[in-house]
């Protein structure tokens, strides 16, 4: 019998946006409006992530820090694909699904930053924020605890015989964690409305995908219950949200749960407090250059005469004063009085 070794790093496969699912002509185009939201959508979630690494590295925010830059084109697609009353819940890569979920910028800074106006009064941080009004369930500290708790919030709506979708993230580490498969298997049993967006940007803690996944094609994680899965380009908003709509309309019409894998990427660590020394410096500027999801929107919009530069130019500069306005708050409010570490332990 023959036995599978570990390959080294340097020899293992590794599955970037290089060789992503080609959508080619077969990924239906934006108008001019969707893609100067999605533009601004994924500009806003970029500029914020950006002030929010310089606000820890002046030591302004504390605990843990996971940047969402690089992998914006992800949940800002899905979100277009939705309907109020539907719901996202995730890890703790998280501040990008609050911003696109229609949160205060100033509420998820200052919670950042522990003051006393953030989403969490100050206790919750980066990785323990929540909106109830906005649909966002939380991010989620603990490594694939966010999936049964999604798969949850879909039976809830099965059994109040709504028409709710529960969108439920998780990277391409949990997606090896066995509460994952007890999920998927509970989902599909009871037909529940869920989507189960697998973020794989490539890299857990320092690991590659193809170092910890004996199979790296995780859309296919659900066959042994059943579970559909399809692979998306997620550094093209345009294949997500076309991708978005499908699964969506799948899970709405009570044909049970699916799974969408997005080849995405990170461009920062794993955290703030990762030095990201597992890849190259060509690995990532490869992909900044070829297949950043910003710009290809950027490009798409002058090419298509949708926009000018200086138009797109404008549009940063008030995502800029959105995220300055934000910093500036956080960085001011007041902190929790000492009095709320006893508060809101139980709901």
């Amino acid at each position: 019998m023959a036995v599978a070794t570990n390959k080294p790093a340097a020899q293992a496969q590794r599955r970037t946006p290089d060789n992503a699912p080609s959508q080619g002509a077969t990924v239906p185009e934006l108008t001019k409006e969707q893609d100067l939201a999605a533009f601004r959508d994924m500009l806003l979630i970029r500029r914020f992530e950006e002030k929010a690494g310089q606000l820890y590295g002046m030591g302004l925010i504390g605990g843990f820090c996971h940047l969402y830059i690089g992998q914006e084109a992800v949940v800002v697609g899905m979100q277009m694909a939705l309907k109020p009353g539907d719901e996202v819940i995730t890890g703790y890569r998280d501040h990008g699904h609050m911003l696109a979920c229609g949160m205060d910028p100033k509420g998820v800074m200052a919670e950042l930053t522990g003051r006393r106006s953030g989403y969490s009064k100050g206790k919750g941080g980066s990785m323990h924020m929540f909106s109830a009004e906005k649909g966002f369930y939380g991010g989620h500290g603990i490594v694939g605890a966010q999936v049964p708790l999604g798969t949850g919030l879909a039976f809830a709506n099965k059994y109040r015989g709504n028409d709710n979708v529960s969108l439920t993230y998780l990277g391409d580490g949990a997606a090896n964690q066995g509460q994952v498969y007890e999920s998927f298997n509970m989902a599909k049993l009871w037909s529940l409305p869920v989507v189960y967006i697998i973020e794989n940007n490539q890299y857990g803690m320092g690991t590659s995908v193809a170092r910890a996944s004996a199979s790296t094609d995780l859309y296919h994680r659900g066959c042994a219950h059943g579970v559909p899965g399809e692979q998306v380009d997620g550094m093209d908003v345009r294949a997500v949200k076309a991708a978005g709509e499908k699964a969506i309309q799948w899970a709405r019409s009570g044909k049970g749960p699916i799974i969408l894998e997005m080849l995405t990427y990170r461009y920062r660590g794993h955290s703030m407090s990762d030095p990201a020394k597992y890849r190259s410096k060509e690995e990532v500027d490869k992909i900044r250059t070829e297949h950043d999801p910003i710009e290809q929107v950027r490009q798409r919009l002058i090419a298509k005469k949708f926009a000018t530069e200086e138009t797109l130019k404008k549009i940063d500069q008030e995502v800029r004063a959105i995220v300055n306005e934000a910093a500036e708050f956080a960085t001011h409010d007041v902190e929790p009085d000492p009095s709320e570490l006893y508060t809101d332990v139980y709901k």
